[in-house]
């Protein structure tokens, strides 16, 4: 399989749930036809945004089958398809690869956590990137798993043939430097996991990510690069600057249902949580939409 270029803002979307904890399957296609109008690479599909630990099967298989029929042609479909042991992620990679999905996002194993070293890591993203339909990809997002892959076990897989990149959500600028040289000239899609350090990696020269601030603010995410690259320093930095206390209240302080209620906000469907999660409580609603309209969102 070859290797492919990725570049631009990616959206980790979120599955709305009807308030009695089924998928809305309809405003998730409503929310794919909404992102189609902006100049996004893609989407993922299946990621931790999407509630995907809380997901059967088969609304995985679902979700991916409604992302690639409803996708506006020449975007990308990701395809979070990363399960606790090898066998059952090759399984389910295969699944999104034969329902049309460009590639698989692969998180770390991490249940065992005091066993995934360099050496079981390396092991297990080689025997699935040997065995599946699709390239694949590291998610790196310690925050969740606990698992930090070492710049090493990157430079070893980054020269495989089929493990095409990585999402890197630890928000670790410093780290992100160590991954790019220990990548060096491999073909290799080196891409951040958080809004938070987007404006930063693009300096480094990472050309994308996939960042749950590009589910509620896919115009903003997509302007920092788009300014950046036109050489308008200045003002790539301060969109990023000015929707940045937006990204922390969304992916830190509200969590996934603070996330869901600034895409109920900005015009998305954001839906309910799925339990054990919380809704989001009246008073943080009031707290968040502040926070929105200083950003100048609403």
């Amino acid at each position: 399989m070859a290797y492919f270029k990725i570049k631009g803002a990616i959206p980790p979307m979120i599955t709305p749930f009807n308030e009695n904890g089924e998928v809305d399957f309809e405003k998730h296609v409503r929310n794919i036809q909404d992102w189609n109008n902006y100049d996004l690479a893609g989407y993922l599909v299946l990621g931790s945004n999407s509630e995907t630990v809380y997901l059967t099967e088969d609304e995985k298989i679902k979700l991916v089958e409604l992302t690639v029929k409803y996708r506006k042609p020449g975007k990308l479909v990701i395809a979070g398809t990363g399960m606790e042991s090898t066998s059952a992620t090759i399984d389910l990679t295969n699944k999104a690869a034969d329902l049309g999905a460009d590639c698989a996002l692969l998180v770390t194993p991490f249940y065992y956590g005091g066993k995934m070293n360099d050496e079981a890591l390396i092991n297990y993203y080689t025997d699935v990137a040997d065995n599946v339909k699709i390239p694949i990809m590291i998610y790196n997002v310690t925050k969740f798993t606990h698992i930090n892959i070492s710049a090493y076990a990157v430079g070893v897989l980054c020269k495989h043939p089929n493990i095409i990149g990585m999402k890197d959500s630890s928000g670790n600028v410093s780290q992100l430097i160590d991954f790019k040289k220990a990548v060096g000239n491999a073909e290799f899609n080196l891409m951040v996991g958080t809004a938070s350090i987007w404006y930063p990696a693009l300096t480094l020269g990472v050309e994308a990510a996939i960042m749950a601030l590009a589910n509620c603010c896919p115009g903003e995410c997509v302007d920092v690069q788009k300014e950046f690259e036109a050489g308008n320093l200045e003002k790539a930095r301060e969109i990023y600057e000015r929707v940045f206390p937006v990204n922390a209240a969304v992916t830190g302080a509200f969590g996934i249902a603070g996330l869901k209620y600034a895409c109920d906000t900005l015009g998305f469907d954001g839906g309910f949580v799925r339990k054990p999660l919380l809704q989001i409580k009246d008073d943080d609603k009031v707290k968040l939409k502040a926070i929105l309209k200083n950003a100048n969102l609403i």
